[in-house]
C-alpha cells in the first residue's frame, strides 16, 4: 500500500513520523523520507496518494537550487549511497524521496504568504474585510490577485491539531523582534521571485507556507518548498476571479471529504480509486510544469 511505505522497514528508534514525512535523528543532521501518506484538513487518510512522496521530495529540491542565491537551505544530499549506516543499505526504498538535510531547532510558526485571496481568508474577508486581522481593500472578489503579497503567520499544531492564524504581533511575542521581521521579509520575498517563475511555466502561486529553522545563529529554510502540499498553484490558462480555481494538488481529495461530509477529524477514510488517480496525476503535473523534466518512477 502507498500510504505505509518507509513504517517499519528501516531499522532506526530515533525516528518521528509526521502526516506525510519520516524523520529519523542522526545527531548533528536528520533524514527526512516522504511517504506517500496524505493529509487532508490535518487527518492522515488511510489511502495513500502513489508517488506522491517522491514528487514533493524532487520539487523542493529543485526549488531550493532555484532559490540558493536568495536564501540558505538545509539540503545537504540527496543520494541514498552517501547516507550514513543503515540508511544507505536501503536506497531502493529511500531514493527520489528522501533527503540528508542540516539539523536545525525549528522556529515554532509556520510562515505563510498569501499572493490571493482564497481558503480561509476569503471567508474571513467577506465577513470583515480582513485577512488574519491584515485590512484590505473594499470590493475584492474570491481569489482575486491582492495588491502585494501578505504574511499571515500560524501556529505549528501537534499531528491531529489544526494550525491557528495569529497576528504579526503575536509572532513577535513567540520569535522575538529580529527573527520575526527576518522570517516576514524572507518569506515574502522567496514568495515574489517563486511567483515569477511560477507565472513563466503557466502557473500561478496563490499562497504557499514556509517553515524556518536555526543553526550556528543563521535562520535557513527547512523542510519542504513550494510544493503542491505546502501550495495552492493554479492553472493560469483557466483562471478566473470570483469562483473556486482548479488546482494543483489535493483538492479532489477535499471536495471528496466534503461531498461525504467528513467530520474534518480521526481516523482518516478510505478514497475511491478515480479520486487517487486523479490526484496523483496533478501531483505530477505539476512537478513537470515547474521543473520542465519529465516524472521518472
Amino acid at each position: 500500500m502507498a500510504n505505509v511505505i518507509l513504517q517499519t522497514q528501516i531499522p532506526n528508534t530515533n525516528v518521528r513520523r509526521g502526516k506525510v514525512r519520516d524523520v529519523y535523528d542522526l545527531g548533528d543532521k536528520m533524514l527526512l523520507a516522504a511517504s506517500d501518506r496524505l493529509s487532508a484538513f490535518d487527518v492522515i487518510m488511510k489511502t495513500g496518494i502513489p508517488h506522491k512522496g517522491q514528487v514533493l521530495t524532487q520539487i523542493s529540491k529543485f526549488w531550493f537550487a532555484f532559490l540558493a542565491g536568495v536564501v540558505e537551505n538545509h539540503l545537504l544530499s540527496d543520494d541514498p549511497k552517501q547516507y550514513p549506516a543503515p540508511f544507505c543499505d536501503y536506497a531502493e526504498q529511500l531514493v527520489g524521496r528522501s533527503m540528508l538535510v542540516k539539523k536545525t531547532q525549528v522556529l515554532p510558526v509556520e510562515c505563510i504568504v498569501r499572493g490571493y485571496i482564497t481558503g480561509s481568508g476569503w471567508k474571513e474577508y467577506q465577513k470583515q474585510g480582513t485577512v488574519c486581522g491584515i485590512k484590505l481593500p473594499a470590493g475584492l472578489r474570491q481569489c482575486d490577485k491582492l495588491p502585494e503579497p501578505i504574511f499571515t503567520p500560524s501556529t505549528k499544531a501537534e499531528q491531529g491539531q489544526h494550525d491557528e492564524n495569529i497576528s504579526f504581533e503575536e509572532a513577535v511575542k513567540t520569535l522575538g523582534q529580529q527573527k520575526a521581521e527576518y522570517v516576514r521579509d524572507k518569506s515574502i520575498e522567496v514568495f515574489k521571485k517563486a511567483s515569477e517563475y511560477a507565472e513563466s511555466r503557466g502557473i500561478i502561486l496563490a499562497d504557499t507556507k514556509f517553515e524556518w529553522g536555526e543553526i550556528d545563529g543563521r535562520i535557513i529554510l527547512i523542510d519542504e518548498v513550494l510544493t503542491p502540499d505546502s501550495s495552492r498553484f493554479w492553472p493560469a490558462d483557466k483562471y478566473q476571479p470570483g469562483r473556486d480555481q482548479e488546482s494543483f494538488d489535493k483538492q479532489f481529495v477535499r471536495n471528496y471529504l466534503e461531498d461525504i461530509k467528513f467530520d474534518k477529524s480521526g481516523p482518516g477514510v478510505e478514497l475511491p480509486a478515480d479520486i487517487v488517480a486523479k490526484t496523483a496525476a496533478k501531483y505530477i503535473e505539476a512537478f513537470e510544469k515547474l521543473t520542465g523534466k519529465k516524472f521518472a518512477i
